[in-house]
């Protein structure tokens, strides 16, 4: 079944302008979803404590000022995690580390403590990464990782970290966003290579792209993911993958967001995250998608609630993104209704999966007016390629499913 096959897979080619061709055999890996939630108000807490450190950080490199962390920033544990299982070392030593493409360093040791091993060097230098919901810092060492048995980077720059916190159930993390979210990570390196740049410069993959595949799900924890290193996998979407220009310091892009005729949001930069639960607009924008489907602020949840009425009447949400429109359909509008107890909510209530960015988050100059995260990637195929620096979104088997 196309949800669950995660075997090492040849990318063919994929459809786009220019054709990304992949003239090897990259390789695909499985990714499991874990929660670690207790209410709608964690997953928002938890997200905008996220999107609040991007905004900072892009604003401190767009001023060429040094980026400092927010004092007494409170911790708040990763609620939706997408974890893959990654191999440190001469011993191949499993770390389960959350894939994140709003971050690129790779680190282990938030909850099982990195062992040295005959391909392990420790650089002594420091290494510190904020998160905005956690952080860690530590010292960079170079290693062998691991990814599957075809697929090893020799001397890769690693986080081992000294301490932690908001990493509660995992080891650290596979970071996959661009190489210059790397800057002032290390001490005395401008940047570091990520995985995905060693891969391509070690001649591994050919090409330093990355396809992510998600489907939506109705249980806390299943496998129901796939990352693919060095191009697409074509079993895994429908049609032809189509590119927009990345821009700013993160996976960024430009889009249009309309709720059936009405546009909700012009022409506004944000961003593509994994590691943001859900789908965050401006208050303007989110305010006119709220009057338009009639919704209102459930307390028990944080979220806001449909009666049946209003959800049999609810209309298509569509992101515009290179002259290309991605909907979101009723269904997919909403939270998992087998999992409302698990937020706080009613099993029989209708919860929407987008939310209010705050007037304090929203700055255009960064490029902040929206964040595209796990409830839009559920549903579509992303790529993310460093090589023509774009983005690319394709329609998947899931993208009209009704399991929520």
């Amino acid at each position: 079944m196309f949800a669950t096959a995660f075997l090492f897979t040849l990318a063919l080619a994929v459809a786009a302008n220019p054709i990304v061709v992949v003239d090897r055999s990259p390789i695909s890996l499985p990714l499991s979803r874990v929660r670690n939630f207790t209410s709608g108000y964690d997953i928002i807490s938890h997200d905008l404590a996220r999107i609040q450190h991007f905004k900072d950080r892009a604003n401190a490199r767009a001023t060429n000022q040094p980026f400092t962390k927010r004092q007494a920033q409170p911790v708040i544990n990763e609620v939706v995690s997408y974890i893959a299982s990654v191999g440190v070392g001469a011993s191949n030593s499993q770390y389960q580390l959350i894939v994140d493409t709003g971050s690129s360093n790779t680190w282990v040791g938030a909850s099982k403590s990195f062992a040295s091993t005959s391909t392990s060097t420790n650089t002594g230098a420091q290494v510190s990464v904020s998160y905005g919901s956690g952080e860690f810092s530590g010292t960079e060492w170079t290693d062998k990782v691991t990814l599957s048995s075809s697929l090893v980077v020799t001397q890769q720059s690693i986080g081992v970290a000294s301490s932690s916190s908001g990493f509660s159930g995992t080891d650290g993390i596979l970071g996959i966003g661009p190489t210059d979210l790397t800057a002032d990570t290390v001490n005395g390196a401008s940047t570091v290579p990520t995985v995905v740049d060693n891969l391509f410069s070690q001649g591994t993959i050919s090409q330093k792209v990355i396809g992510i595949s998600f489907a939506p799900t109705t249980t806390d924890e299943v496998t129901n993911g796939e990352i693919f290193f060095g191009g697409t996998d074509s079993a895994k979407f429908a049609g032809s993958v189509a590119y927009t220009p990345r821009v700013g310091d993160y996976w960024g892009i430009a889009q249009t967001v309309t709720y059936g005729s009405t546009t909700v949001l012009n022409n506004l930069q944000g961003i593509v995250d994994t590691g943001t639960t859900l789908i965050y607009l401006t208050p303007n924008s989110f305010n006119s998608y709220i009057k338009a489907t009639g919704a209102v602020f459930d307390d028990d949840t944080g979220l806001y609630k449909l009666t049946t009425a209003q959800f049999s009447a609810l209309k298509n949400l569509n992101f515009v993104i290179g002259g290309v429109a991605y909907s979101l359909t009723p269904n997919a509008q909403i939270f998992p209704r087998s999992l409302n107890t698990e937020i706080g909510g009613s099993a029989s209530s209708i919860y929407l999966i987008v939310s209010d960015l705050g007037e304090s988050l929203c700055a255009a100059e960064a490029g902040f007016d929206f964040i595209n995260g796990y409830a839009f990637l559920e549903r579509f195929y992303s790529v993310y390629d460093t090589t023509n620096n774009r983005v690319g979104f394709a329609s998947t088997p899931f993208t009209t499913a009704t399991t929520n």
